[in-house]
């Protein structure tokens, strides 16, 4: 990683300024090959590279050049069984490509096919336009990561880490506050760990004991999202000092400290609070009380009881101390009440309190409370992107409610909003109804675009859709990724499905490009599906898969990633053509399988998913043992609902500035390639949330 990868994954470039004149046919080659890419020049950043010398040049460039093959993923070689897919899989009979299978199986060994000479990429595609950046423009990406109030992907972590360890004044990089929780851990660690800044200097980021916990957990390069377990290690002994020292000036850290017993425990292993106890006997304290299970009444108990007294009120004046639990129970606590004013009331006088992404999510939840969706959608905490879809059960709150919560929600807002500065008139592009809220993008995977889950954008021109992944295997063990694609129709019924036990369609123009077991250097698969053959046919969704047939998790891999292509002529130019990739993932959870996109082909809409399952152990992991579950992740991310950018930009405009129609008119723009885009997460995390 460097600072210009960090950048082109916004489609910024940094460059110095030169004191001379580029050649023309220097700058001319460079910007030709960059198209085969899929990217190109900005005029402002071809003006500043025409100020270099060719030496200065060339170093520029042949840095730059590996970062763009990487992120579109024409860093490897792709070499698929058939070598002319999708016409040699076309013309081959089933029986065919069954021998030709089972003896790769047993041998490794591939079909020999001569490769036919192609006919150039016959069609147009829009380059990504790299910007001009300066130094500054970094920095301030940086501090927008830091600044962020929602949690962060591991990509962006690994950035902020990165420009942390490698400044030579933090102070360029690090903002005034730090909202995140989890981002003050592993930033906290990193300036502790590179000898940046004392614990002096830090220690004011620490409120609770849960901060602390997290502290721990980021020095012990563990997850600091506490969803799962960590391995902590021995800390030196002014390492146990500082955390005791932290910890003690809790006013009350016990309570906190049971929230997450089981990890307090083992960490009390490892700082040994009794050597410590006249020093910090607040700290200790904590630790016998959790250690010796001894009675504590907590916060939560006191709600929980009232609620099991059926004393409504008594649990509403105490969720009111804290607004943002509050907030979050609202639902429940208007379902238990015959009197809503009980609920609604105390909620109005706490409401600015609460922050803006719980407010935003509250908002959209009663705005579509009593939507006849069949599925609820849960993502459970944690690093590993998983989704639940449940049953709608839920009874049906009186709508004149739900509207009194609306309306709260939007007047604190407003007013919170208002407090910033003004954006003068004010356009918001009407398809940012489609793209979600970046409320937590802590299990995003690295992608060519990010994108938040659930969001929907158009499909490109184009009459096949060409699915591609890449993975390679470690020295010691073989890999076996499968490329999949399941077909449903408009009422989600399964109709057909490509995968390496299904090379063609009987029912569609789709195909495989061929099952590879093994891959010492890196092995490809493709699936081509043609639209209109497959709409016309009564079909609408698609969704792509991928399996880990040998069991791996793929974050064991040396490296798989995953795409699609947008193909209006598949048969002309390479199987893969960079400029053609519409996305790229890199597939890295602790999963086996991974599901990137749906596509909704009567909509013509992509639905961004970067989910993981994890597979059923009765079945073989693969597309036939998996339907039911991959069904109900169909149903569940179409049906999702979440607080989108348009309402998000809607409110700041009316809170801000004045709304118009006309984006010539505007001064402040929202919108998909103009002004503040949906890709501009740090910006959006950091300066409207």
């Amino acid at each position: 990683m460097n600072m210009q990868s960090i950048m082109v994954r916004r489609n910024k470039v940094v460059v110095e300024q030169g004191q001379s004149s580029l050649s023309e046919v220097l700058l001319a080659t460079a910007t030709k090959n960059l198209e085969a890419l899929g990217f190109m020049f900005s005029p402002e950043l071809l003006t500043e590279l025409r100020t270099m010398e060719d030496s200065q040049f060339i170093s520029f460039y042949t840095k730059l050049i590996p970062i763009l093959k990487n992120a579109v993923g024409a860093h490897v070689e792709y070499k698929p069984m058939y070598p002319n897919f999708p016409t040699s899989v076309m013309e081959a009979e089933e029986a065919e490509l069954y021998l030709n299978a089972i003896i790769h199986y047993y041998t490794n060994l591939l079909p020999f096919e001569e490769k036919r000479e192609r006919f150039p990429l016959f069609e147009k595609t829009n380059l990504r336009m790299l910007q001009l950046a300066s130094i500054k423009d970094f920095y301030q990406i940086i501090r927008g990561l830091i600044s962020a109030k929602t949690s962060l992907s591991a990509t962006d972590q690994a950035e902020v880490l990165w420009s942390i360890r490698n400044s030579s004044d933090v102070s360029t990089v690090l903002p005034e506050e730090i909202p995140m929780k989890e981002t003050i851990a592993f930033v906290v660690a990193t300036l502790l760990t590179e000898g940046k800044m004392n614990v002096n200097e830090i220690s004011h980021y620490f409120k609770t004991a849960t901060d602390v916990l997290r502290l721990a957990v980021a020095l012990s390069e563990g997850d600091v999202s506490l969803a799962g377990t960590t391995k902590f290690k021995k800390f030196k002994r002014s390492e146990r000092r500082f955390l005791l020292t932290l910890l003690d000036r809790m006013k009350n850290p016990t309570e906190d400290m049971l929230k997450y017993k089981g990890q307090w425990i083992r960490l009390g292993e490892i700082l040994h609070p009794g050597e410590y106890k006249n020093n910090f006997q607040n700290a200790y304290q904590a630790f016998t009380i959790i250690r010796n299970n001894e009675t504590f009444p907590t916060f939560s108990s006191k709600v929980e009881k009232a609620l099991a007294d059926s004393n409504l009120e008594e649990a509403v004046r105490l969720l009111s101390k804290r607004p943002g639990e509050l907030a979050r129970r609202l639902d429940h606590l208007l379902r238990l009440s015959d009197l809503p004013e009980v609920v609604i009331n105390p909620f109005r006088e706490v409401a600015s309190e609460v922050s803006t992404a719980v407010l935003l999510q509250v908002k959209t939840h009663f705005q579509t409370r009593n939507s006849d969706q069949p599925i609820r959608v849960i993502f459970p905490k944690g690093n590993v992107a998983k989704a639940v879809g449940i049953e709608n059960q839920l009874p049906v709150i009186p709508e004149n409610i739900c509207l009194a919560i609306v309306d709260i929600c939007e007047k604190v807002l407003i007013e919170r909003f208002s407090q910033l500065p003004p954006l003068g008139k004010v356009y918001i592009e009407p398809s940012l109804k489609n793209m979600n809220v970046p409320f937590s993008q802590r299990s995003a995977s690295k992608t060519l675009k990010t994108l938040v889950r659930g969001s929907k954008f158009e499909i490109p021109e184009g009459n096949t859709i060409r699915f591609f992944t890449w993975w390679k295997q470690g020295a010691n063990e073989r890999i076996d990724v499968d490329l999949s694609a399941m077909l449903f129709d408009e009422n989600f019924l399964f109709v057909d499905h490509i995968s390496y036990t299904n090379l063609t369609s009987t029912k569609f123009r789709a195909w495989h490009s061929g099952d590879i077991v093994d891959a010492p250097n890196g092995a490809a698969e493709f699936i081509d599906i043609d639209i209109p053959s497959f709409t016309q046919n009564g079909g609408r969704y698609i969704m792509m898969q991928l399996y880990t047939y040998t069991e791996q998790f793929y974050c064991d891999m040396p490296e798989c990633f995953a795409g699609w292509m947008m193909r209006k002529h598949p048969g002309t130019g390479e199987i893969f053509e960079p400029r053609t990739v519409e996305n790229k993932v890199d597939i890295a959870a602790k999963s086996r399988i991974a599901i990137p996109v749906i596509l909704d082909l009567v909509e013509r809409k992509v639905i961004w998913c970067d989910l993981s399952l994890t597979n059923h152990p009765q079945f073989y992991n693969n597309v036939e043992g998996n339907l039911p579950s991959t069904t109900l992740m169909l149903m569940s991310m179409t049906s999702l609902v979440k607080p989108n950018l348009y309402e998000l930009f809607r409110i700041h405009g009316e809170a801000r500035g004045t709304l118009v129609n006309e984006i010539d008119d505007a001064d402040t723009i929202f919108a998909m390639d103009q002004g503040i885009t949906p890709f501009d997460l740090e910006k959006i995390m950091s300066e409207f949330l």
